[in-house]
């Protein structure tokens, strides 16, 4: 294979493919633990994680190893068929969480999906085919696909793809009064993320979240929480919701299960486990045996040490973050933060700069966002809040 240059590189991709993201100026090319090198080799420290995927950085040993041996004995078979690696992760993560049954797909948005189809079918079986609308929160977000943009309480994300999907309610996060003016004998499902991740990394209050679990609990309305970027271990627990001591009917994940494979899913509990039947609902790679192999072996790590360790990495970098005069604030839990700043130059600009001297970060609004692999080490994490609190400040 030709080794190209990074002006090959981009001048190819803006050529051959389709231009749905602003990319920044850094082209790739191999990575180990928290670094990374260019194909102009340049190294950087990574703490955007493949935006929360590689939740134990590049090229884990382990992880690689893990993957290869799959690949290397079965890399796919139909859902028509059984395969060890994709019950062992169900078995895994309904072990972990309490929950009954998984489905497995590729991506957060299917996982929502899923989540959808379920709710929908729940409601309309029980309580008629008019019960089908779900209320999700102004300024979520939980996918690209068509029911999911809809989902999504952001209007930016509401323009050019008409018609919407009808029955789509939107509630103020935090407002109770405003839930239960929403609720009626047509809701289905609540849905929320319990930090509202590419809405600014916003964490829900614990009242409104047990508000809204008593209220479906009390009308038979299912609860959903979307865990595609919160799970996994990056907010300091398994998934984010144990934060709040409530148990939803349905959860969804993806991200960084897979450690920078495609494997996302959705777990149910007692009253919606039997609820999608043969025919309702299917994928042709979603628990894929290698995704699955990789996702296995994810799960293997994050054991109570791993996350007392993720949760003492986040409050270290707050620490570190909030000794800086021009940070305002620091939201989000665990090693999922946002960074509001008091600076005449936008988050984004910041990134950029913090890019040029070797540390790469994103933005969920005004905000700059970390989502670092969750085994960074202190030494990665000292040298790029460093760098990063420099932007900030110069």
């Amino acid at each position: 294979m030709k080794t190209m240059t990074k002006t090959e590189i981009q001048n190819l991709d803006s050529e051959k493919i389709m231009n749905t993201y602003a990319r920044f100026d850094l082209v790739i090319d191999h990575g180990k633990g928290s670094r990374c090198v260019s194909v102009d080799g340049k190294e950087y420290i990574d703490l955007t994680s493949g935006i929360g995927v590689n939740c134990l950085g590049y090229a884990d040993e382990g992880w690689v190893a893990a993957v290869a041996e799959q690949a290397g004995k079965l890399q796919h078979c139909s859902n028509l068929f059984y395969s060890q690696p994709q019950v062992e992760v169900a078995e895994a993560l309904t072990a972990r969480t309490g929950m009954k049954k998984v489905f497995f797909g590729n991506s957060g948005a299917e996982a929502n999906e899923a989540a959808i189809k379920t709710a929908r079918k729940y409601g309309t079986t029980k309580k008629g085919e008019n019960c089908n609308k779900i209320i999700s929160l102004v300024n979520s977000f939980h996918g690209r696909t068509m029911a999911t943009i809809t989902a999504t309480g952001q209007e930016h994300y509401h323009q050019y793809f008409t018609p919407f999907l009808d029955g789509f309610l939107y509630c103020p996060a935090n407002d109770v009064d405003a839930l239960k003016e929403l609720v009626s004998d047509d809701v289905c499902a609540i849905m929320m993320e319990m930090v509202q991740g590419e809405g600014g990394v916003l964490d829900l209050d614990a009242a409104f979240v047990k508000a809204a679990a008593e209220i479906c609990s009390q009308n038979d309305i299912l609860l959903i929480v979307d865990e595609v970027q919160t799970g996994i271990g990056r907010t300091g627990k398994f998934f984010s919701y144990e934060y709040f001591d409530v148990k939803p009917d349905i959860v969804s994940f993806a991200k960084g299960i897979g450690g920078g494979l495609p494997i996302g899913g959705t777990l149910f509990g007692e009253k919606t486990c039997d609820v999608l039947q043969p025919g309702d609902h299917g994928t042709t790679y979603g628990g894929n045996p290698v995704a699955a192999a990789a996702a296995r072996y994810v799960l293997s790590q994050i054991d109570d040490a791993f996350l007392e360790e993720v949760c003492k990495k986040g409050e270290y970098i707050k620490e570190k973050l909030l000794a800086s005069p021009k940070v305002k604030s620091v939201t989000g839990l665990g090693l999922m933060m946002g960074i509001e700043v008091d600076s005449d130059k936008a988050a984004g600009e910041i990134v950029k700069e913090a890019l040029a001297k070797g540390v790469m970060a994103l933005t969920a609004k005004t905000k700059i966002r970390l989502l670092p692999p969750l085994n960074i080490p202190y030494e990665d994490i000292d040298e790029a809040i460093d760098i990063l609190i420099e932007a900030i400040e110069n």
